[in-house]
């Protein structure tokens, strides 16, 4: 004779329970990571209808990135050590001897003042995202460095010690034109 065992059950009711309890447990506890992105200010708007006032050339540095990931500016080859320098150079050039405070050389193939100078960071579709990157890094740091020596100049201070009014100051003396095409 045999015996017909029947299987235990599980009582399986509170199951769901657990599991959502562990679902909100892991959802609130999870941190999510957001990409900031690159950070970029729109220019206002214009008040009136004429401000596309075409720059003229010699304001005009372009950069180039083709699809074998060498850098161009100004239809030049070089090298990636150099963009901070060039860049540098090009914004703080005072071509047309306005800026007091610039350093430049004064070269007539460069921008007349910061304010009138343009980076224009042009790309192939075949261009690294990383080279791309580091090359907006590289002009961002120019900049970093005309800021902070402009704000130990006229402030002795570091740029991280200015006050809202006299970081205004510096942003107005060299103000971040750049332009990406595409």
């Amino acid at each position: 004779m045999r015996h017909h065992r029947n299987s235990e059950k599980v009582n399986a009711g509170s199951m769901a329970d657990i599991a959502f309890l562990l679902l909100i447990f892991f959802l609130v506890t999870t941190t999510i990571s957001i990409d900031a992105g690159i950070n970029r200010n729109l220019p206002a708007l214009c008040p009136t209808n004429d401000c596309a006032t075409p720059a003229t050339e010699h304001n005009v540095l372009r950069i180039i990135l083709n699809d074998d990931n060498e850098i161009l500016m100004n239809k030049e080859l070089v090298s990636f050590r150099e963009i901070n320098n060039l860049v540098s150079d090009f914004v703080n050039n005072n071509g047309d001897k306005s800026c007091n405070y610039c350093s430049g050389k004064q070269l007539s193939t460069a921008s007349e003042n910061p304010q009138k100078a343009i980076v224009v960071l042009e790309h192939d579709r075949q261009t690294s995202y990383e080279l791309f990157i580091q090359v907006q890094n590289e002009i961002n740091k120019a900049y970093a460095k005309l800021r902070n020596e402009y704000s130990q100049n006229k402030f002795q201070k570091s740029i991280q010690e200015l006050s809202s009014s006299e970081l205004q100051d510096v942003k107005h003396a060299y103000p971040i034109n750049i332009s990406e095409p595409k």
